[in-house]
């Protein structure tokens, strides 16, 4: 087993089980590593510091799977940090009706680069890190017997595998193909899924209690729901009892499955408008036209990919934002996120604080929100905590 050798003092965030090692802390390498293949890690004085999986093409040059030099890297390994992370969710995955949620949360898992979501019958896997596609084989027959599923679905179709030396990829891994869209429940709500080309793995699972909290705001409300992809929060403001809904999304296909969703969940047509087009230019019209809401909800795509991009996004959240304020009656209620990892929660507030400022608004912070509980955060792996929600009244 190739070796990797830390330049001096770069142990620090390893002895505090960090999981990553940037090409920077690497002062050598013993041995002849492969892509994805696990090297020893040691100190610079020759201490023991953990095992992981080799990326060369990666500025994550080293991602941990243990620090433990008594525990191999084998199927074995996988099976236990498997079990462990379904074993977690047991909760949820004992729900009655069709159950969804997220199986294996990469690095918070301690199995970094996989994600492994649930949606019935089938399991969608993403295969983020060389390290998880070395061990693709191993993991999907874990899987497939660990849990009574009839297929395993890949969609690592996300860029991040780029930087990792990785072709993206998708397609059938084991059983059977998914059909074009699985019913899901979520508490009370119902769902039709596009596993197999919809965004991240089908849906946005790590929403489902922001979901049923945006409900509670809903009752009598008319309800801009931005960034709507199929339907999601609609529905929970609908359940909630909201007057109407106006949907903005610009994938026509994803406003398609969206009048689905809505209309499984026993809506009418009278209920919700779907509008298609870019919610930028879509809010200022609106605030030109002295349009005027009593819940918004924000929920855009990630606008950070790179620390470079820092500075474009943070103006992007502050204009929708900002344009959001200007939509809302007194005492209307904002429901707005960021999924961008790259995006610390205190920056995100600041944002949206100067963006109520510059609307000429007062606001309130009434609740912070996150992922949902099978998305978890490990405490050694604060960049597991990436989605950061607020919800302000005007």
């Amino acid at each position: 087993m190739a070796s990797v050798i830390l330049k001096a003092l770069r142990e620090k965030s390893l002895l505090h089980r960090h999981p990553w090692i940037f090409s920077g802390a690497i002062a050598k390498i013993k041995g002849h590593a492969q892509l994805g293949e696990t090297v020893d890690i040691f100190a610079s004085d020759g201490a023991y510091c953990g095992r992981g999986a080799y990326s060369p093409h990666s500025q994550i040059a080293v991602r941990v799977w243990t620090f433990d030099s008594d525990e191999t890297i084998s199927p074995e390994f996988f099976r236990s940090r498997i079990e462990r992370a379904i074993r977690s969710r047991h909760r949820l995955l004992s729900l009655p009706g069709t159950a969804a949620c997220r199986l294996v949360n990469s690095e918070s898992d301690g199995l970094p680069g996989l994600i492994a979501d649930i949606y019935g019958e089938f399991i969608v896997c993403q295969f983020l890190s060389a390290g998880a596609e070395y061990w693709k084989q191993t993991i999907v027959s874990l899987l497939s017997e660990l849990l009574p599923v009839a297929g395993i679905y890949e969609r690592s179709d996300a860029d991040v595998r780029g930087k990792e030396g990785l072709p993206e990829q998708t397609g059938l891994l084991w059983g059977k193909e998914p059909p074009e869209l699985i019913e899901i429940r979520e508490g009370d709500y119902r769902f039709l899924a596009d596993v197999r080309r919809g965004h991240k793995t089908g849906f946005y699972l790590d929403q489902r209690d922001n979901r049923a909290c945006s409900a509670a705001y809903a009752r009598d409300a008319e309800v801009l729901n931005c960034f709507a992809y199929t339907g999601g929060f609609a529905v929970a403001a609908l359940a909630g009892g909201a007057a109407r809904v106006v949907n903005i999304e610009a994938s026509a296909d994803a406003l398609a499955l969206a009048q689905k969703n809505i209309g499984l969940n026993g809506y009418s047509m009278e209920k919700f408008e779907n509008v298609e087009g870019n919610v930028f230019g879509l809010l200022r019209q609106y605030r030109n036209e002295e349009r005027q809401f009593d819940l918004m909800i924000l929920d855009p795509p990630k606008f950070v990919e790179s620390r470079s991009q820092l500075e474009r996004a943070s103006r992007g959240y502050k204009d929708i934002n900002l344009l959001a304020f200007r939509l809302l009656r007194p005492g209307g209620i904002l429901f707005t996120f960021s999924c961008s990892g790259l995006m610390h929660r205190d920056l995100f507030q600041k944002i949206v604080a100067d963006a109520a400022l510059d609307a000429g608004r007062e606001a309130q912070i009434i609740q912070w929100l996150t992922q949902a509980s099978d998305h978890p955060t490990a405490l050694n792996f604060p960049e597991g905590s990436y989605l950061k929600g607020l919800v302000c009244r005007v």
